[in-house]
């Protein structure tokens, strides 16, 4: 019998295979994310577990610029506008909280709920529609605020959304709580993304979530582009090559006028990416960059 020797089995708990993993005691974290892929490899982990690790070990390192929604690809409700007006981009746009503005987008003046117009949807009685009564408060953070720090935040205050600031006050973007646990787990996919039998979904006007998987000449035909497929069949194979590697889940790559980020990767192949479409003077971008840069 090997009694008070961990055993193989099921019943494995992770601190035995995460003590057996560190035994050699890495002595930085580089060292420590190639023991840990090192143990991926000897099947001590699976690649899930890896990709959380090393999602985690990201996040204390990234600040909210780096994830960040942009001003300009924020949707907005603003606070004098009737149901009429605002439903069909509430709807259309399928997120369930909305940054309420003033006079410009600089100006939140709180947080809309989708849920909050149901009683309003549904009513039967013409009750009268009034912003102020069902507006919750905004809460403002900086750009260089951690996303360790703000996860925390986020879960003791239980909101799902902060507007984010510039150093002179003025609105530079949003970040949601799904955006900070997207950068340990990976993409989260829910009933709006893409569809099994859909390979580019549209997230804004210059934005869209694409399979790796997408063949390049259906890649070509929606966005008109050119690429070649006469030596790759998809899209992960196009950006594989440019990597000259697998790269990881954060990393951006250039080509052309898309800029493609890594938003699920394994150490064998590239399953999602994020596409950016690029005004013509950022063509000359540099190819490869760190998260961050889309």
């Amino acid at each position: 019998m090997n009694e008070g020797r961990p055993s193989d089995g099921p019943s494995r708990t992770w601190l035995d295979r995460i003590s057996q993993v560190l035994s050699g005691e890495p002595r930085d974290r580089e060292e420590l994310i190639e023991t840990l892929r090192d143990a991926q490899q000897r099947n001590l982990l699976d690649a899930d577990a890896l990709t959380m690790i090393e999602g985690v070990l990201q996040v204390s390192e990234m600040q909210v610029r780096d994830i960040m929604i942009p001003r300009s690809q924020m949707v907005v409700v603003e606070r004098d506008q009737v149901p009429e007006e605002f439903l069909p981009e509430v709807i259309s746009s399928a997120h369930s909280r909305f940054p309420v503005i003033g006079d410009d987008r600089d100006d939140v003046v709180g947080i809309l709920l989708a849920k909050d117009l149901l009683a309003y949807t549904a009513s039967t009685d013409n009750q009268v529609f009034n912003m102020r009564d069902i507006l919750r408060p905004a809460v403002f953070i900086p750009e260089s605020k951690r996303l360790n720090v703000l996860l925390k935040e986020f879960r003791a205050s239980r909101n799902h959304m902060a507007i984010v600031v510039d150093e002179y006050g003025g609105v530079s973007g949003l970040v949601t709580i799904e955006d900070v646990l997207e950068q340990i787990v990976g993409e989260i996919i829910d009933e709006h993304d893409i569809d099994e039998d859909t390979y580019i979904k549209k997230m804004s006007d210059t934005r869209f979530t694409i399979k790796a998987l997408t063949p390049i000449e259906d890649f070509n035909e929606h966005f008109s582009a050119s690429f070649n497929d006469e030596e790759f069949d998809t899209i992960g194979g196009l950006i594989l090559n440019e990597f000259k590697r697998v790269p990881k889940r954060g990393e951006t790559v250039v080509i052309n006028h898309f800029r493609f980020k890594i938003l699920n990767a394994d150490n064998r192949r590239i399953h999602l990416l994020e596409g950016k479409i690029l005004p013509v003077q950022e063509k000359s971008v540099e190819d490869v960059a760190q998260s961050g840069s889309a």
